[in-house]
This record gives C-alpha cells, structure tokens and sequence, in this order.
C-alpha cells in the first residue's frame, strides 16, 4: 500500500475511533455545531464580500453569471458589511461556546467511562498494569485525548469555511477551478511534512508522562528507601533524563507546529499570487471578481495555520487514545452482581476452594466462616493468602467451589450474595479521602458523628484525634497533621465496623502496629462485630491464640492444615 493511501488509513481509523467513544446525545450536539459553523462560514464570507462595493464602488457583484444588486450610497454599504460582520462574530462565539461545553462533557464522560470501567474490572485483569499507568489513563492522558477531540471540532470549522468559501469563490471566477491541483499539492506539501517526526513525538511523550508518574507514586515512602540506600544522585539523574526527554518532546512539537505554520503561509500566500496572475494573464476577470476572490481566499490564512495546528493535536491523541480504550473498552468486567435469596446468617463451611489461573495454583479445604468468630491465614510471602481473600470477598471466581450450610449445599453464586455484604481491607491500601469524617462517612454515610467517635475510641484513635485542633476534619494528606502508618489503619478498621458486614476480610491490615496494638485492635474488631465473620491475613503467629481457627499455608501444600485452635507455620 502507498504511503499516502496508509496515512489517509490511519486518520479515518482516527477519526471512526473517536466517533464510537460518543454517545447519541453527543452526536447530536456535534450536528447543531456543523449547522452554527455552515452559518458562521456563510455570514463571515457574506461579510468578506460586503467590502469589495466599498472599495470598487458602482462596480456590480457577479455570482456564476448573475449580477448582484447593493444598494448605492456609502451608508447602505457599511451597514450591510456591520450587519454581516456583527452576524458572524455571534455565529462564532456561539460556535466557541458551544465547542467549548462539547470538549467540557466529552472530557467528563472519557473519565467517567474510564473510571467505571476500572472499578467493574476483574482483578486479574488489572494484574499487570501498574498505578502509574492507571494515573495516567485518568489525568493527563484524557487531557490530550481531549485535545485531539477539540482538534476535530476545529477541523470541522475549517472545513466548511473552506467549503463555502471555495464555493463562492468559483461561483465569482470559474478559472478558480484551473488552479485546483495546484492548491491541492501546496495543501498536501505543508500538511505531510514532519508528520511522521509529530507521531513518533507524541508516542514517545505519552511513554515519558506515565513513567514520570510512576516515579512519582508513593514518593514520601520512596524517598525513605533512596535515603537509605544513598541513591539520591541516581534518581536525580533518572528523573533529569526523563524531564529532558519530555521538555526536548515539547520543544519539538512547537518546532514542528511553527514549521507547519510557516509553510502553510508561505503556500497560501503562492496560490493567491498565482490566481492573480492567472487571472490578469487570462483577461478574463475584471478587477472586480479579483479583489473579491482574494478576500475569500484571505479568509482561509488563518484556518490554515490553525488546521495544520489541529491534524497535529490529532496525530498527538492517536496513542492516548490508544490507551485510553485498553482500559475503558475492556471486554473483561467483573463478575454480575449476584442474585436471589443468597446465604442466611450462621456458619458457613467451605470444603474446597481450587484457584484459577492466573492465580496461584493452590486447594484449600475445610475452612469454616461464622458469625463473632475469627479465622488467621498464615503462611509466606507468595503462597497465595491475598489470592484465597480475593476469592472469599467473591471478587474472582475459582476453577472448583464447593460448600455448605446445615446440610444444604451452596455453590459460589450463592456464596457471593454473603460475601457482598462484606468489607476487604486490602494489603497496602491507604484512605483517599481528605478527611477523617470524609473516610469515616465513606463507609457508612448515615453514621452520625457521635457513632464516629464510638468507633474511632474502640479502634484506639479517638485520643489522638482529639488533641488535633480539627477534629473529625483532620486531613489526611496535610504534613502537619498526617496520620502514621499505624493510625491510617485504625482508621481503616474503624470503617470496617461502622460499615457492620457478614464477612469482614483483613489482608495483614494491621502490619503497621505493634503486637499489642494489633491484639487489641482485633479484639475491638472482634467484640463490636458479634454478627461478622472475621478472616485475618498475618505473618505473626502470635495472633492464634485470640483465632477460633487457623489455617497454615504452605509454599509446596496443595491442600494446607486448617486446626481449630493453633497454627502451625510449615
């Protein structure tokens, strides 16, 4: 295939990928946008046209044959052109208005759909992509898909200015139509240069963000580890060698946007020379229909350096968008919501549970699940604990599930309508509200303040927060009053009981606090919740004697030991 006929491929492909991401009511605006453009395009050459009586007076207008009549007198005239001018000037500020809520909405809906799609994703699917990349997918990636977005609109302003533009122009000097391929190969000359050079620019930006917000990620924390080991010249140097890249690939991009902008001038200002001299070559068109072609042509100077600006914006959201639909357009989502009559309230005993690929390859039977009783998982890093969780927070569905409850057999759709009452406390998570009473009503929203401190003071939380000047409006996320590591998860725990769940899983929730602590958090957890199932992932052994089972996994048992009351750590 030739090269041009490739490029043509890729821009429609562009432009089809940006018509499925938008929805009928979208579509439908974009329709009122074409119409206030075709107006705005045919007032703004209306107005252009105006002028040609005011400088070539008592000289008649001539379109494809017909002489149009305007009224004598310099007062008529330049009421004509203010009327004409005046009509544009709003045509296009509603067009701006308009474009401008198009690009607002289209932005928002990119990041609901993205965000949605995200939080209905199966687990293993999100296995392999790392924060940094979802960070970029949600911000400044939706930023230059938006931008590639608003480029289309203004394409699409350009075009029908040209169209009518073009049009009255033929319709005023039909030799026009001799100078066709000419115009034709100075627009294809000034619209292909460095397109290629823009593309791999852009490519290579997009790449450069998400690793920048990668390093970024956790950066407090971080730099702990970097000071530790004296690595602070690497990362510096790392760092410099990325923002170097990002501020060479903007810099080339308005290298590349001034060279397009430059040809594109120099080749507008060719092709209105070369219709004037053609025309005065020819004899064929009075001085008239001269002054009047070139103010139409005229028009076009400006919408040329801005569409050469916009099919580079375009070329720039290729790869975003690219991203952008691998994580909203997912065919993978996460199980349905269960239905029926689900699990009644008592114990639950699971006889086997077998992972499923990607998982890890792991059996677990006999595992019993009650109300006001707690179960500890233990076993070494990588032996599959956070995989059996997600499985018992019905979040991935094994390869094999079988249970039951008072002789009546329960299979893992049903199982799930009692696991989605529950709350999981992942490995790592940090709260990402703002505030303390922003987390607490988070979990539970009708939870009055009063039942807040209830539950911060069973958690061990309440004293601390008192003695800060803000309260249940304490920031997370301000140097002066951050919370520990420990304290973050109290505070997690405490959602946990506010929310009052069938099934409350705790994956090494409590790894930030002394052993103390962490007994007495569990006991809290524990005598607050007589109705909740408590399963606990931990690494300290010394937590199964407050466990009314335990289960030990191994790195090489296929089928780990579950005992009623101790664990033994293969």
């Amino acid at each position: 295939m030739m090269q041009p006929e490739r490029t043509l491929d890729r821009t429609r492909n562009l432009l089809r990928a940006f018509a499925d991401t938008l929805s009928p009511g979208e579509r439908r605006r974009i329709g009122l946008y074409v119409v206030l453009s075709l107006a705005g395009a045919i007032a703004g050459s209306l107005a252009a046209v105006s002028l040609v009586p005011l400088v070539q007076p008592g000289h008649a207008l001539r379109f494809g044959g017909y002489a149009i009549t305007v009224p004598n007198g310099i007062a008529a005239q330049v009421a004509i052109f203010i009327v004409a001018s005046a009509s544009f000037a709003l045509l296009r500020w509603l067009t701006a208005r308009l474009g401008a809520r198009l690009a607002s909405g289209y932005a928002m809906a990119l990041r609901r759909k993205a965000h949605a799609s995200l939080i209905d994703a199966p687990l293993p699917a999100l296995a392999d992509t790392s924060s940094a990349e979802i960070a970029n997918v949600l911000t400044y990636n939706i930023e230059i898909v938006t931008q590639g977005y608003s480029a289309v609109l203004q394409l699409l302003v350009a075009g029908i200015t040209a169209a009518v533009s073009l049009g009255l122009a033929f319709l005023v000097s039909p030799m026009l139509m001799l100078l066709m391929p000419l115009v034709l190969a100075f627009g294809v000359l000034a619209f292909r240069a460095c397109g290629h050079e823009q593309a791999h620019v852009s490519r290579r930006y997009v790449a450069d963000m998400t690793r920048l917000f990668w390093l970024s990620e956790d950066f407090p924390r971080r730099l702990r580890h970097i000071r530790s080991f004296q690595r602070e010249d690497t990362e510096k140097a790392g760092y410099e060698g990325i923002s170097a890249r990002l501020g060479e690939g903007y810099r080339r991009q308005q290298d590349l946007v001034a060279s397009g902008r430059l040809m594109l001038e120099v080749a507008a200002v060719m092709v209105i020379a070369c219709v004037l001299v053609l025309a005065d070559f020819r004899h064929g068109a009075d001085r008239t229909a001269l002054i009047t072609v070139s103010l139409l042509l005229g028009r076009l100077l400006p919408y040329l350096v801005s569409t050469r600006q916009s099919l580079q914006q375009l070329r720039s959201a290729a790869p975003a968008l690219d991203l952008w639909r691998r994580h909203a357009d997912a065919p993978l989502r996460r199980l349905a919501a269960p239905a029926g009559e689900g699990v009644a309230i008592g114990e639950l005993h699971i006889e086997k549970i077998q992972l499923a690929p990607p998982l890890a390859d792991l059996a677990i039977g006999g595992l019993s699940l009650a109300p006001g009783r707690m179960t500890l998982v233990l076993g070494p890093s990588g032996v599959g604990k956070s995989s059996l969780l997600d499985v018992l927070a019905g979040m991935v569905e094994p390869s094999e599930f079988a249970a039951s409850q008072d002789g009546r057999t329960i299979d893992f759709s049903a199982y799930r309508t009692f696991a989605c009452h529950g709350a999981y406390v992942g490995q790592g998570v940090r709260p990402w509200q703002q505030t303390v009473y922003e987390c607490l009503a988070w979990a539970e929203p009708a939870a009055s303040e009063k039942r807040m401190w209830e539950v911060l003071r069973e958690v061990g939380l309440a004293e601390r927060l008192m003695t800060s000047t803000h309260g249940l409006r304490t920031a997370l996320d301000n140097a002066s009053s951050r919370l520990s590591g420990g304290e973050l998860q109290r505070l997690l725990v405490a959602q946990v009981i506010l929310r009052r769940p069938l099934l409350a899983l705790l994956d090494e929730a409590t790894s930030a606090l002394d052993s103390a602590s962490e007994e007495a958090v569990l006991s809290a957890l524990k005598r607050c919740l007589p109705r909740t199932a408590l399963v606990v992932v931990s690494h300290r052994a010394h937590l199964a004697a407050m466990a009314d089972h335990c289960l030990s996994m191994s790195t090489f048992a296929t089928s780990p030991s579950c005992a009623p009351t101790s664990c033994d750590v293969s």
